[in-house]
């Protein structure tokens, strides 16, 4: 097969598997990829040089096998575009001007074709033992009864998710989390273990599964290295069935979240526990966390992972995830452990969070917005895992928490409502100016300066705030109502 596509860079990650072939000129094509592709480019997306960092860091997100770039542009891929590829280790190819797409695209999609297809009734076959039911652990024993590999699969947090009775040795997560480069070789007491993540490229490690084969993967035949990729679509294939989100009771779960957030009444509040597995009977914990470098849904796995086994009902709102589990007065310090843990894994990101005190099915409301609290405190501290459980919060907050949904509700409406209304008929600021101005202790000065309007319009909104409510911000007692019903949003 000559189609004159030249290595530009990547020669060390040419053993990767191409799964399909795509051309793009889409700045971010990350959406209609899934892995394995060869992507074709004609550079047409490349406005800037800082557009090549957009693009590449979409493909390796993505989890591409490789780029190829066109010369009609450029007559070669500009410097940046190769520094990018460097950077996140894409391989990248060079099509000659001459080279048509449509015959780079019509020539691999026939090989790939054709070398497929001594492979695909292995594939296909395990894929069957998969959607009937008979999981992961039936083809770990395949792989072991046929090829006579060992093979665990194991969560971030140490868990093992199936495989051999007797567990892999515990120093395998660390191992994982803080390899510089995977697949990497494990070696305990003489006996080597081979380390292979089941979705590199597009899962941040800390979220992610991966693969413990006994033995040392550079000692192994070709066919034995192209296994693993093929395992590690298998198990992808698995944990995505597993993920509760496509379940009926994953999906009443993030509808509980959205209740309990909003203004949705107690009653209807615990009306819907009962669905989501969760029951009324029961003292619960809310637990709030969120990182600045996963997405949402990563974030929730994490968030399920840490929590294992003490059936969280679990949502995302405002990139914040939240999550409601059955009392358990051990919970905290069994998060500390798993995010300090977890740390090397998070390449960077800061992952923070929030717990709440025990409550029952009627203070929920406000046990979230305690762990929600506690999560935002955790945020601000420098180091990169932090927990704050909510005997941290201030007092207030713990006062809030305590009462009863239905009145916090009322006193919250009652105090918030006719300047929220009127904003909206007006087109009006008064409720960001009255938390502004409680920021700042009454300074008309420095409140003014912070809402960039002149003293005089700032004293023409305290004052339509007070008509509006009935109350005097001139008192303290007034203030301290407003400030708690801004805390109750």
């Amino acid at each position: 097969m000559n189609l004159g596509l030249e290595l530009v860079t990547g020669e060390e990650e040419l053993d990767r598997f191409v799964r399909w072939v795509v051309t793009t000129d889409m700045l971010d094509p990350s959406r209609y990829l899934s892995g394995g592709e060869l992507v074709l480019t004609g550079l047409q997306w490349r406005l800037e040089p800082e557009d090549s960092e957009t693009f590449v860091r979409a493909l390796a997100r993505a989890g591409v096998a490789g780029l190829a770039a066109g010369d009609a542009r450029y007559g070669g891929a500009p410097p940046d575009v190769v520094e990018a590829c460097q950077r996140h280790r894409i391989p990248l190819f060079r099509v000659r001007e001459d080279v048509a797409f449509a015959q780079v695209t019509e020539t691999l999609t026939r090989n790939l074709s054709t070398g497929r297809a001594a492979d695909l009734t292995a594939i296909l076959d395990r894929h069957r033992q998969l959607v009937a039911g008979t999981g992961l652990g039936s083809v770990l024993e395949l792989i072991e009864r046929d090829l006579g590999m060992r093979c665990w699969v194991v969560a971030s947090t140490g868990r093992v998710v199936a495989g051999p009775a007797a567990p892999p040795p515990v120093e395998v997560t660390a191992a994982f989390l803080n390899a510089r480069r995977l697949p990497h070789v494990l070696v305990r007491d003489k006996a080597r273990y081979s380390l292979f993540a089941v979705d590199e490229h597009s899962t941040s490690r800390a979220a992610d599964w991966f693969l413990v084969f006994e033995g040392d993967f550079k000692d192994w035949p070709e066919e034995r290295r192209a296994l693993t990729g093929e395992l590690a679509a298998v198990v992808s294939l698995e944990r995505a069935r597993l993920d509760d989100r496509q379940s009926a009771e994953g999906r009443l779960a993030q509808e509980l979240i959205e209740l309990i957030v909003s203004d949705a009444k107690p009653a209807e509040i615990i009306s819907r526990l009962e669905l989501t597995g969760l029951g009324p009977a029961e003292t619960y914990i809310a637990v709030a966390a969120g990182a600045d470098a996963l997405r949402p849904g990563e974030l929730r796995v994490l968030l399920r992972e840490i929590l294992y086994g003490k059936r969280p009902a679990a949502g995302v709102v405002d990139g914040e995830v939240i999550a409601l589990i059955p009392a358990d007065g051990s919970v905290i310090s069994e998060i500390h452990r798993a995010v300090t843990a977890l740390e090397p894994g998070l390449q960077g990101a800061h992952l923070s969070i929030g717990v709440s005190g025990i409550v029952d099915g009627e203070g929920l409301r406000g046990a979230v917005e305690e762990a929600r609290y506690a999560r935002r405190l955790a945020a601000d501290r420098p180091t990169p895992t932090t927990v704050v459980g909510h005997d941290e919060l201030a007092t207030h907050m713990l006062l809030l928490a305590s009462v009863p949904d239905e009145v916090r509700r009322m006193f919250r409406l009652r105090l918030l409502d006719p300047l929220s209304s009127y904003d909206q008929e007006n087109r009006a600021d008064l409720v960001h100016t009255l938390e502004t101005f409680l920021q700042v202790s009454g300074s008309w000065t420095k409140c003014a300066e912070l809402l960039h309007v002149h003293v005089n319009t700032l004293r023409y909104r305290i004052q339509r705030i007070e008509e509006l409510t009935g109350r005097d911000l001139s008192r303290l007692e007034d203030r301290v109502d407003f400030f708690l019903a801004l805390a109750l949003r």
